[in-house]
């Protein structure tokens, strides 16, 4: 496959950092947006191939269209920034409903909208969505991410079906938990809140997966290194679940 221009949301930390570093590995142009500058400096060094780190919030359309508009072209989307709150459907509160939909969706919808023209006017893109098994079914304790999730994947489906033929196909990862720091955190507040262990906390994660363990970044980011190469362009509006088969079981 010939060297790309990349674009990769979250890219900091977890699957994006993954993400970004495989795809330079593999030749690309990888621009990393991120929100921490400390983290985006790190992924920098240790990348071998080229990336440029831009901080963007990728929430604020401004910030999206102004970002975009400065880069010489995208062939390749990856939407990763996410969030992952969890609470009782009585005690979510509106302003972490709002703010997962807005990070998880909207952040998803304001760079494909951003990118889309100039890859239909190429006849040739890559757009891939990291959803989640909650894209595809619900838990508790997790309805704003789960909604949130699913309009995520829904978003997806819409850009395939509005893209089909054109050259541009869009896809999504569906993993189970993934070892990322938004794992982590989930981990911590089950430890807050029954006081169990580290160790008892990641299992009561896992123990629905048929995997029986936590994902690692580097299994997510070669499912999206085939969905951005030349042998996918056959596949379009696909959600590519990683989680062992407990989704489809």
């Amino acid at each position: 496959m010939s060297p790309r221009r990349a674009l990769v949301s979250g890219a900091s930390k977890g699957i994006g950092r993954a993400v970004t570093l495989a795809l330079a590995a593999e030749g690309h142009h990888v621009v990393a947006l991120g929100r921490d500058p400390e983290a985006l400096a790190k992924l920098q060094r240790d990348a071998d191939g080229d990336v440029r780190t831009i901080v963007c919030d990728v929430t604020d359309e401004p910030a999206v269209v102004s970002t975009v508009d400065g880069l010489d072209g995208v062939d390749i989307l990856v939407n990763n920034v996410g969030t992952g709150p969890s609470a009782p459907l009585h005690r979510t509160e509106l302003s972490t409903w709002d703010d997962a939909l807005r990070t998880n969706a909207t952040s998803s919808f304001l760079l494909t909208r951003a990118v889309v023209p100039r890859m239909r006017a190429a006849g040739w893109g890559r757009i891939v969505f990291v959803a989640s098994t909650a894209s595809l079914r619900g838990a508790p304790y997790i309805a704003a991410y789960v909604a949130s999730k699913h309009a995520q994947l829904g978003l997806m489906r819409a850009v395939a079906a509005e893209l089909a033929g054109s050259g541009v196909t869009s896809n999504a990862v569906c993993p189970t938990y993934v070892r990322t720091p938004m794992t982590d955190a989930s981990i911590a507040r089950i430890v807050d809140k029954t006081g169990r262990t580290a160790a008892q906390a990641q299992d009561a994660l896992v123990e629905g997966s048929a995997l029986g363990r936590l994902l690692e970044p580097d299994e997510v980011a070669a499912a999206v290194r085939y969905l951005v190469s030349d042998e996918a362009g056959c596949v379009n509006g696909a959600a590519l679940v990683l989680d062992g088969g407990g989704s489809t079981l």
